[in-house]
């Protein structure tokens, strides 16, 4: 990866960008989209797009969602400390002791996520799950006064974690779901354009699919493609503990190329021409049960309308909503290429009816 795209996608992963909070997210996609799309725009939902080759057909539709879990300032005591709730599926064990970006009108309030000391924990306290209603956030005000003078009930907030590179080819990060696929479709549609497609591509980040896939399936009514393709990312089983995983999700390891989902969810033709282009073109990969709806933005693509030609491609994603998200370049890269090789097979004479 050169120094400008690494520049770019350390800026994004930068962003906050919690389900309904991703207008930061977006304007940075928005405006490094604008250095080489013919179209860039945003929707009423918050959507950002970008195009190439608009006029053309069919309409394609590469959607990586924007948003990430967060948390949501959600009540103030007298003292001062702050109460949260979840935006999104997450763990509470990891939040114990985790300093957290809240928002607030005036910028980001740092503050630090507090516990009764494990000292003085009992012996059943300490056997119990951790519950998010239990914990709070001290961002040192001495009164509910002080505090709602830097953050307000309904802010948004994140874990205080930027990307970093954890070795040459690997890169940890907070959010990579789903930041990393809104990235590779944007990059996917950059290398198209030196590969003048014969049909109309869509880069879309889309929004709020942590909360229900909601911003895929404005995004596409609105659009009415006729192919789809979602970039999100899976899970990967090389890591300890997740070897009996595997007969339930399949097999997938951290650099061993991009995941070709394949099941209900997905369009056999599409599947096919993505494996045989990624055969011509040497592009590694690797394959993905899906025997039914993914719960991923290629679910609310497929049924829009009358129906939409998806597939899923997915990247290879250690720790997943956690703040330490692990991805590998190499496989980011094998995605854009891979996606847009296949798109710049595809025309009006395309057959992709089963």
């Amino acid at each position: 990866m050169n120094d400008r795209r690494l520049q770019f996608l350390k800026e994004f992963l930068s962003t906050m960008s919690p389900s309904g909070f991703e207008e930061e997210a977006a304007g940075v996609w928005l405006k490094e989209a604008g250095s080489f799309a013919d179209r860039t725009w945003k929707d009423l939902h918050g959507n950002a797009f970008a195009a190439v080759n608009e006029s053309a057909s069919p309409r394609v539709m590469l959607a990586g969602h924007l948003d990430e879990i967060g948390l949501m300032v959600s009540y103030i005591d007298e003292k001062g400390f702050i109460y949260l709730q979840g935006i999104g599926g997450w763990d509470p064990q990891v939040l114990p002791g985790q300093r957290v970006w809240i928002k607030g009108r005036s910028g980001r309030v740092l503050g630090v996520i507090g516990r009764k000391p494990v000292h003085l924990l009992e012996e059943e306290e300490r056997k119990k799950v951790v519950k998010l209603e239990d914990l709070w956030v001290d961002i040192g005000a001495k009164s509910k006064k002080e505090a709602e003078e830097r953050v307000s009930v309904g802010d948004p907030a994140v874990l205080a974690y930027g990307p970093q590179l954890l070795a040459d080819d690997l890169l940890v990060a907070r959010g990579i779901d789903d930041r990393i696929g809104a990235y590779v479709v944007l990059e996917a549609l950059r290398l198209l354009r030196d590969l003048k497609p014969r049909c109309a591509v869509f880069a879309v980040a889309t929004v709020q699919e942590e909360i229900g896939l909601r911003g895929a399936r404005t995004s596409a009514f609105g659009l009415e493609p006729k192919v789809g393709i979602a970039v999100d990312v899976t899970f990967t089983t090389d890591t300890p503990g997740m070897e009996g995983e595997k007969k339930r999700v399949g097999e997938a390891k951290l650099g061993e190329g991009p995941v070709l989902a394949r099941g209900a969810n997905v369009n056999p033709r599409l599947f096919e021409l993505l494996v045989e282009t990624a055969q011509k073109e040497k592009i590694p990969f690797q394959v993905e049960p899906a025997p039914r709806g993914t719960g991923t933005d290629a679910n609310a693509i497929q049924l829009t309308r009358a129906g939409v030609a998806t597939a899923l491609v997915s990247i290879p994603n250690r720790y997943m909503h956690s703040p330490c998200e692990i991805v590998s370049f190499p496989d980011l890269e094998n995605a854009a290429k891979l996606i847009a090789h296949a798109c710049a097979r595809l025309d009006q004479n395309t057959e992709l009816i089963p």
